[in-house]
């Protein structure tokens, strides 16, 4: 327990004394932070957590005052010792020790991020120190040409730069397909890739590298020869994105004047009395931003490719087309025998949805193929 530790403030000098102690804690216990964050910012590469540095910093300072020879310095004057007095001093110095620890937590750690980051090589560390220093780290460097994943939007040049040389560190335990695993999943945490294709030869090097993103928003999901239009309307309460819907529109001011219906299409959201529709190309100019629609919700749902683009966003697969050469390799290959899924083969301008299995590709064929971007590339590989 602290001994009691008096604020004799009679005189000024006596309470310029007291603010001086106090300050000195403060700097002890800043500095204790501040090595504390730096050294827990080398071991793990991440932030000492607040409650840490602010209890080991205000540890260092109850450890002094609980010190015999420390308690002589820190009294002030030989008047004897008042509860309040006592009070004061010892609440002032840990609060003020608290606050200084916490301001050194985050200079010690702004120090460490700037000074780790010139004197480290280029890696994306996913192992802490100690684990490099006792030597148990495989390194796998990524190669200076990153492809684009065809099928999928293309990243950004500034991100596959960034990319391109970096060195990963994992832990020498892992197996092959932890250690893509762990690639995959850093590349889509830490540069916000949507989609990685990689492929590793010997000693887990990389042979292979492409990656892609998907663009959030509306756009996407679109069929073919439809936009989406706001305008102003109040749909049905329980109406929610994605049902089918028909647009009138009153021409005038007068309630006389009759609804007409202006044209149909599916909600995609409102918020208020603000409405976005997705509609026919052609309706688009007949529909007018300013004016008050009415919405009617029609007992059908007819986006049911709206809901088959949504899920293929979401997920790892993506649908391209696959050109069956008169003397590629996919000639007379069945479908079914494919990695991938083969949604419809347009022939001679026929188009053929979902063949069986036994079908076979012929030459001029275009398939529609559904798979994830390995698989496809690997059907299109030239000694496949």
């Amino acid at each position: 327990m602290i001994e009691p530790i008096v604020a004799q403030t009679v005189g000024g000098e006596t309470l310029l004394d007291a603010l001086v102690r106090i300050l000195g804690f403060c700097a002890l216990s800043a500095g204790t932070a501040a090595i504390a964050a730096v050294v827990f910012r080398w071991y793990s590469a991440d932030e000492l957590p607040d409650g840490v540095g602010i209890l080991l910093g205000i540890s260092m300072v109850a450890i002094w005052l609980n010190t015999k020879s420390a308690l002589q310095d820190a009294l002030i004057g030989n008047s004897e010792l008042t509860d309040p007095e006592t009070a004061v001093y010892t609440v002032a110095t840990f609060v003020a020790s608290a606050v200084a620890a916490d301001a050194g937590r985050r200079l010690g750690d702004h120090l460490a991020t700037d000074v780790f980051a010139v004197a480290a090589p280029r890696t994306i560390d996913d192992v802490t120190q100690l684990v490099r220093s006792a030597g148990r780290v495989v390194t796998v460097d990524l190669p200076e040409e990153i492809e684009d994943i065809e099928g999928y939007d293309p990243v950004d040049p500034e991100t596959k730069a960034e990319l391109a040389g970096e060195t990963l560190l994992l832990p020498r335990r892992l197996a092959d397909e932890a250690v893509r695993d762990r690639l995959v999943d850093r590349l889509k945490r830490d540069y916000g890739i949507g989609h990685v294709d990689v492929e590793f030869g010997e000693n887990r090097a990389i042979e292979y590298l492409a990656v892609g993103s998907r663009l959030a928003g509306i756009g996407p999901t679109l069929a073919p020869g439809t936009v989406a239009v706001a305008l102003r309307g109040d749909p049905a309460a329980d109406a929610s994105p994605g049902d089918a819907v028909r647009i009138w529109r009153r021409d005038g001011d007068e309630d006389e004047v009759p609804l007409k219906r202006v044209a149909s299409g599916e909600l995609r959201g409102n918020a208020d009395d603000v409405v976005t529709v997705a509609v026919d190309a052609d309706d688009a100019p007949a529909l007018e931003s300013e004016s008050e629609h009415r919405l009617v919700t029609l007992p059908k749902n007819p986006g049911a490719e709206r809901e088959l683009v949504s899920l293929l966003r979401a997920a790892d697969e993506t649908v391209t087309t696959l050109a069956i050469d008169p003397d590629g390799p996919l000639v007379g290959v069945s479908v079914g025998s494919l990695p991938v899924l083969v949604l419809a083969i347009d022939r001679d301008g026929s188009p053929i949805a979902l063949p069986p299995s036994e079908a076979a590709l012929e030459a001029g064929d275009v398939a529609y193929a559904l798979g994830r971007p390995e698989a496809l590339r690997r059907v299109t590989a030239p000694d496949r």
